[in-house]
């Protein structure tokens, strides 16, 4: 008696959902991420309207000025749904752990100059709240905006920026020899310093804007856009200089995230500019209205990091910025 074992194979009677089928065509495979946020808003059968804005839907589109034909074009290049999130997350906090605990237990801070410990918990130890704003502004857009790839990918944010926050705190308790006084001292330059206002009153001025997408651009792109390549590239290359390598092993999550989040930032402006005349003018618009307002902000700490001449440092900052904002397709 002999047994022959053969393989064969099935061919799936269809490749991917009807809804996912009727964007990218019914003979195309769909990839994890188009499945996991493409047709999953809300639309229908809301049963009622918020009472505290009865004017709205409970999922509404006219909460922003931008105006889509079909918001799931806002999609994320990064691809991030909640697994390959977690996976990569969770890859640099291993990293990021080994460089904080390397640090600590050689005391590398503790060789830096006295001038650079003082700028690092006056300038950068207070960001913890500017991130914290993040966070809540984010949270906003995760909860009103429109459209799974917008909400979905602003939810990551959210977190990261938490994320952010706490890395921050860390460096402020390795700093002080984990003395927790420390964060006290950073939260009273946060609401009391004159150079922290113009920063406190812009980041508290963005957790009331109402339009969602306006939030994304003042946040996300212009106040992020301008503070963290002045704190952690230039600021940190700065420190690094002066002896301070140690800094930059713990600010090593912080500039790969900017870097990579930049690249969703910039393509949900770039692909909204695309879709109208109108949609262009209104974020030109926002970026002309808020680019004073950010360098007023920044300006002060742009000077205390650089010794009263802050100037050179922001001008190119913010030509970076706005060179990116050009790319997008933007009049600026």
């Amino acid at each position: 008696m002999s047994i022959e074992i053969k393989t064969t194979s099935v061919e799936p009677i269809r490749k991917t959902f009807d809804h996912i089928a009727a964007k990218i065509g019914p003979d195309k495979a769909a990839t994890r991420y188009q499945e996991a946020v493409w047709g999953l808003q809300p639309q229908v059968n809301l049963h009622y309207r918020p009472t505290w804005q009865p004017e709205k839907l409970l999922y509404d589109p006219s909460r922003t000025a931008v105006v889509m034909e079909d918001f799931d074009d806002l999609i994320d290049p990064r691809q991030y749904y909640y697994g390959t999130w977690t996976i990569q997350r969770g890859k640099q906090q291993d990293s990021q752990e080994k460089n904080f605990n390397f640090v600590e237990s050689r005391g590398l801070l503790g060789s830096l100059d006295p001038a650079f410990r003082g700028k690092i918990a006056q300038l950068v130890v207070p960001l913890r709240h500017v991130a914290w704003g993040a966070n809540t502004n984010n949270s906003y857009t995760a909860a009103y905006g429109f459209g799974a790839p917008m909400t979905s990918a602003a939810a990551l944010q959210m977190m990261d920026n938490l994320g952010v926050a706490q890395y921050i705190t860390r460096i402020g308790l390795i700093l002080a020899e984990n003395d927790s006084g420390a964060l006290d001292v950073a939260k009273a330059l946060w609401m009391e310093d004159e150079r922290w206002q113009p920063m406190r009153a812009l980041v508290e001025e963005a957790m009331v804007t109402k339009d969602w997408f306006e939030l994304h651009v003042l946040q996300n792109f212009l106040i992020d856009g301008a503070v963290y390549p002045l704190v952690f590239d230039k600021f940190d290359a700065d420190v690094a200089r002066a002896g301070g390598a140690a800094f930059s092993m713990m600010n090593e999550f912080t500039d790969e995230w900017f870097a990579e989040s930049s690249r969703w930032v910039d393509a949900v402006i770039k692909r909204a500019a695309q879709e109208s005349d109108a949609n262009k003018s209104a974020i030109s618009g926002w970026i002309a209205k808020w680019v004073p307002r950010v360098q007023g902000a920044v300006k002060p700490l742009a000077d205390f990091a650089f010794d009263g001449n802050g100037t050179p440092a922001l001008d190119e900052v913010m030509d970076r910025l706005m060179a990116r904002a050009t790319k997008a397709g933007l009049d600026v």
